[in-house]
Formats: structure tokens, C-alpha cells, sequence
């Protein structure tokens, strides 16, 4: 555990980082999980779906959760399977 006070408040301030981190990229693996799962079932609401998790993307890729690149990638796979 930390002495320096500036030291506990950063043990503080990455804990709440990283929580949001974690979640905020579970809840970016569950929608593609639900996109990719609407396209194998050609559910009804597919597109919908879909339009959720390239958005979901988009949000992860400006907080700098995931590189721009694989936010690119994601999206470019989700559109390939959702028109194939």
C-alpha cells in the first residue's frame, strides 16, 4: 500500500479506470457476440443489431479502448457477414 498521498489517490483513480474499462469492453463483446448471432439466425432485427454494435465500436475506438485499426477491422467483418 502506498505512503505518498498523490500515490493512494492514483491506486484510487485506476481502480475506477479499470472498472469502467471492463465494462464498457464486456459490454462491447456482448453486442458483436449478439450481431454476429442475429446474422447466423437471420433474425428479424438484424440490422438493428448491427447499426448497435458498429456504434459500440465506434465508442470503444474514440476512448482509446481498442486501436482504430481493430475497430476497423470489427466493423468491416460485422458488414461483410451481415451482406453476405
Amino acid at each position: 500500500m502506498p505512503n505518498i498521498k498523490s500515490a493512494k489517490k492514483r491506486v484510487k483513480v485506476n481502480a475506477k479506470k479499470a472498472a469502467n474499462n471492463k465494462s464498457a469492453n464486456s459490454a462491447l463483446k456482448t453486442a458483436i457476440k449478439k450481431a454476429n448471432a442475429a446474422i447466423d439466425t437471420n433474425a428479424a432485427d438484424k440490422e438493428a443489431l448491427v447499426k448497435d454494435a458498429v456504434k459500440k465500436i465506434d465508442q470503444a475506438a474514440s476512448k482509446n479502448l481498442i486501436h482504430k485499426n481493430c475497430a476497423a477491422r470489427k466493423k468491416s467483418n460485422l458488414a461483410k457477414k451481415a451482406n453476405a
